[in-house]
């Protein structure tokens, strides 16, 4: 079965302390799960204020149908994020 995983890189130059950085990622997070049932969780940069990398994973029978609904979730993340989102990467595993 094949696992699909979309890297997301961000910088919050609004951030001035964990806590703002934090509610932008629970923000992210929490719409990315509610409205893809997807996993979605910080996978660096965790003690720094303006940066972070968010991993959204998801599983499905077929290839074609991951790269479908990772790519809605990255449209969903680049309409959430604007200019905070600085990179992206997809990867099937």
């Amino acid at each position: 079965m094949p696992v699909g995983l979309l890297t997301l890189e961000l910088h919050i130059p609004d951030a001035q302390s964990l806590k703002d950085k934090r509610q932008v990622l629970r923000s992210l997070k929490d719409k990315l799960r509610r409205q893809f049932n997807v996993a979605v969780a910080e996978l660096d940069h965790h003690e720094a204020w303006q940066r972070s990398v968010v991993g959204v994973v998801t599983l499905s029978n077929e290839e074609k149908h991951l790269k479908e609904v990772l790519q809605k979730v990255l449209d969903e993340a680049d309409s959430i994020l604007g200019s905070i989102l600085i990179n992206q990467a997809f990867e099937i595993i």
